[in-house]
């Protein structure tokens, strides 16, 4: 049982709750009085259906008040508003950061992008574009192992888990095979998704990590990621499951991809500009809703002081 501030029109169907509140408020203050009333969410799933309406209704909140004891609507204003302007400056940052940024398109990125039609393409074994790494069997389970991060358990570890790329453990760097910018596979699931890895990990259980040989070439990011797309439209497919598995590196490393070419070999630079211009026009709404947020912002701050 959760409560969420609606903006839109919407329908409540069988065993939803619409309330509104008594006074005209704000979207802030909306925004603040539903995570105070998801505190009673333990309380409600505690009774029966029939009673929740009942029981919801004889709770009691607890609100920011006024020195005269009324409540305090400005200061849910203002707080909202303050942690907005922090999330979204902490979103900015790492946009900067991760040159996320500049999401206008090169000239290069968007001739890739209008020649899409009319690339050329190869099919390639696995076997022959990657090899698998050898890694050291870890002394663990996971069961074992922190899901966070500890002074002794610092580097993550895959498993056959789709959750967070399958990094959903910690363990110690000490004796661990580490591996780095590489391409990660489940072994053993029901789902077979590949990722990039660009930072640091290790396997652990029920899945294997593989790199690029072929020509000797060191794939960018970019170029991984295109690749990845390419390896999950040949394993991540429905009729694979838990039930009926894919299978390890043996059974995959059959399987072949299709890649843009340029003479015969992989066309490295397509994939890199294809997948550079992909990421500018995913991240483009994101970057103009963080600066539009911080506009407003300023405005506001500007407003404040020369009140």
């Amino acid at each position: 049982m959760d409560f969420f501030y609606r903006e839109k029109p919407w329908y409540a169907g069988q065993f939803v709750r619409k309330i509104s509140h008594k006074e005209k408020i704000t979207k802030n203050v909306s925004l603040f009085l539903s995570v105070i009333l998801n505190s009673q969410r333990q309380r409600l799933l505690s009774v029966l259906v029939r009673d929740v309406d009942k029981t919801f209704l004889k709770s009691e909140i607890h609100l920011p008040v006024k020195a005269n004891g009324t409540v305090d609507y400005d200061f849910m204003e203002r707080f909202i508003t303050e942690l907005e302007v922090e999330r979204i400056a902490k979103l900015d940052a790492y946009l900067s950061a991760a040159n996320l940024k500049d999401c206008i398109l090169t000239v290069e990125e968007q001739k890739a992008l209008d020649d899409f039609d009319n690339i050329e393409w190869g099919n390639f074994r696995l076997d022959l574009l990657f090899e698998k790494l050898k890694t050291k069997k870890l002394p663990f389970k996971a069961e074992d192992l922190p899901k966070n991060i500890t002074d002794q358990c610092t580097l993550p570890c895959l498993t056959s888990s789709f959750n967070n790329q399958g990094l959903n453990y910690f363990a110690p760097k000490n004796g661990a095979t580490i591996l780095k910018k590489v391409i990660s596979i489940p072994a053993n699931s029901d789902v077979y998704r590949a990722y990039f890895q660009p930072h640091e990990f290790t396997v652990l259980s029920d899945a294997y990590a593989i790199q690029w040989i072929f020509d000797g070439v060191e794939l960018s990011p970019n170029q991984y990621l295109f690749a990845v797309q390419c390896i999950n439209k040949v394993t991540n497919l429905p009729v694979y499951s838990y039930k009926n598995k894919l299978g390890g590196w043996n059974v995959v490393k059959n399987k072949s991809i299709t890649l843009p070419v340029m003479h015969g070999k992989p066309d490295y630079e397509t994939m890199n500009t294809l997948i550079s211009a992909m990421k500018k026009l995913a991240v483009k709404d994101v970057v103009q809703y963080a600066d539009r947020k911080i506009q407003i912002a300023k405005k506001a701050i500007t407003e404040d002081h020369g009140a």
